[in-house]
């Protein structure tokens, strides 16, 4: 299994400072000032069903999910982490060089899945998204994910944090697409506190 690099006092604040200089850049692109801790990066990781084997990350930021992702027994060719920031990505390239890393947008998620050629769109058992709900507008949520549960399986779930004290996907949004929506846990030593939740489609 490959983490890529040991997170170093050196290491940790490179990945901080990279981050913020992006989010500094353009702080609408962003869903959060800082990267995610290692509280909420292991929330993340254990929110996935038993057995979980194929997974896409949206948003993956430095890499602290997929690090998480990666640590829980995904194995390194059986994990996308997506990131539409250039700098980021190639970030993520370094750090995770076994790993299928794209640089592209959550909403054309089918053509990155297929583009791995490990596996194919219906064939994912999870997608785990940092990307901001909250803030964005309800057709782009729709649009986003509409394109994750087109690459999912049947079964397959939808992992999202957010910092609000409610699910961040609209509940018209929600309907629509059929979801059910369950919390599973809240990251309080994150920075800001961060809450998780697993959307599924309706039994």
């Amino acid at each position: 299994m490959s983490s890529g690099a040991s997170d170093s006092p050196n290491a940790l604040r490179l990945k901080w400072l990279t981050f913020f200089g992006q989010w500094l850049r353009n702080p609408r692109s962003m869903a959060s000032v800082t990267p995610s801790g290692r509280q909420l990066a292991r929330l993340m990781a254990t929110a996935m069903p038993p057995g979980s084997q194929r997974v896409v990350e949206l948003g993956a930021g430095t890499g602290a999910i997929t690090d998480a992702l990666l640590r829980h027994g995904i194995q390194p060719q059986a994990l996308l982490a997506v990131e539409m920031n250039p700098v980021l990505h190639r970030l993520l390239q370094r750090r995770f060089p076994d790993t299928h890393v794209a640089c592209g947008d959550a909403r054309h998620l089918h053509t990155l899945v297929h583009a791995t050629r490990t596996f194919a769109p219906g064939q994912v058992d999870v997608v785990c998204s940092s990307l901001g709900l909250l803030t964005m507008p309800h057709d782009l949520q729709h649009d986003i994910l509409t394109a994750a549960f087109q690459v999912l399986h049947p079964q397959g779930v939808f992992i999202q944090y957010t910092y609000g004290p409610n699910h961040p996907l609209d509940d018209g949004v929600r309907q629509q697409l059929g979801l059910e929506c369950r919390r599973v846990g809240l990251a309080w030593r994150n920075l800001p506190p961060a809450r998780v939740y697993v959307y599924s489609r309706r039994a």
